[in-house]
């Protein structure tokens, strides 16, 4: 489980996308201090498991699954991606229960300045897979957000200064393919309680 309060953005060294499978090798700069063989680390939202380490690199497996479901299969080297380790019991809760198993591929349709802060506006896959509620948690790339304004597949959130200086968000672009998850709680709700 993670949490999806960003510690570091790091950056994609190496990617091969073969007919099943991808490997990459991500730069994790200081979150290599403490990082083991079989760690779970969130990657642009994503759970994937470090697999070899070589200083501050990880190298990474990723299936067909996880390609068709996630923004992964359009990476390519020199990509930067959000990075969080998996939460330890202890820690602090600071974002929500984000579990990294992304729900679908959104879009940024819009970005504006309200304030210090910015407005982004998002659309939802087509179908049911991810859904939103006003006041409801929210992981856009690994990063926990609220969502509001939410009108059928669009919704908004609000990113402060320090969220767009410390995360992808602050380079991302009209138009921008994002890994989506919504709140894990929601979900077994949605499960259990079909059709209310």
């Amino acid at each position: 489980m993670f949490t999806g309060i960003i510690e570091h953005v790091g950056t994609v060294t190496t990617i091969t996308h073969g007919s099943r499978e991808s490997t990459l090798v991500v730069d994790l700069g200081p979150l290599q201090a403490g990082t083991q063989l079989g760690d779970s680390i969130a990657t642009d939202g994503i759970c994937l498991t470090v697999a070899k380490l070589d200083g501050s690199h990880a190298e990474f497996h990723a299936s067909g699954e996880t390609r068709a479901k996630t923004t992964l299969g359009a990476w390519s080297a020199g990509k930067t991606v959000n990075l969080e380790r998996a939460l330890a019991f202890g820690d602090r809760l600071g974002g929500h229960l984000v579990s990294g198993h992304i729900d679908g591929i959104g879009r940024l349709v819009e970005r504006r300045k309200e304030g210090d802060s910015e407005r982004f506006t998002f659309v939802c896959p087509d179908g049911d897979s991810v859904k939103t509620v006003e006041k409801g948690s929210i992981t856009i790339d690994g990063i926990s957000l609220t969502s509001w304004d939410c009108r059928g597949a669009r919704f908004s959130v609000a990113v402060v200064p320090h969220t767009l200086a410390h995360t992808t968000l602050g380079t991302s672009r009209t138009g921008a393919l994002i890994n989506l998850e919504q709140d894990v709680i929601s979900r077994w709700v949605e499960r259990l309680l079909p059709g209310r």
